[in-house]
């Protein structure tokens, strides 16, 4: 079952960035509606296939399981993106992890949770992206 590592390291996501002070609220708020919403609905969708309950639903799952995966996929592309871009603009391209930088202002938790923010973004993405072109490969066969 594929599904469930993006749900698991959407959820180590959803809780690095509620757990961080990001600079733009903005973008917390955008973050954590992607995390939070791929995290249910992807519940949603595993809940159905495991209890069976998509068999008795007349409808193509296959393009449904590629369409929602290239979605979530996109939106957590751009959370990505943006939370990188954030960081960067805010003197967090210049954080070296193994230097006195984030002393320097006093954030050494933010500067290591918004690092790891960032991996597991990437890792989620990657998963989506993954799913996305298996569901591809089975719905065209």
């Amino acid at each position: 079952i594929f599904c469930l590592y993006p749900q698991l390291f959407g959820g180590l996501v959803w809780i690095l960035v509620a757990s961080s002070d990001v600079p733009v609220p903005l973008l917390q708020g955008w973050v954590m509606f992607v995390s939070v919403t791929a995290f249910f609905l992807s519940s949603a969708y595993l809940t159905l296939l495991i209890t069976g309950l998509a068999d008795r639903i007349n409808t193509d799952w296959n393009f449904l399981d590629v369409f929602y995966h290239f979605i979530a996929l996109l939106f957590y592309f751009a959370a990505f993106v943006l939370e990188a871009a954030t960081t960067a603009a805010n003197g967090g391209a210049h954080v070296n992890l193994f230097n006195e930088t984030c002393f320097v202002y006093d954030q050494l938790v933010d500067c290591y949770l918004l690092f790891l923010f960032q991996i597991f973004a990437f890792v989620v993405t990657l998963c989506y992206g993954c799913s996305m072109l298996m569901g591809f490969k089975r719905w065209r066969m």
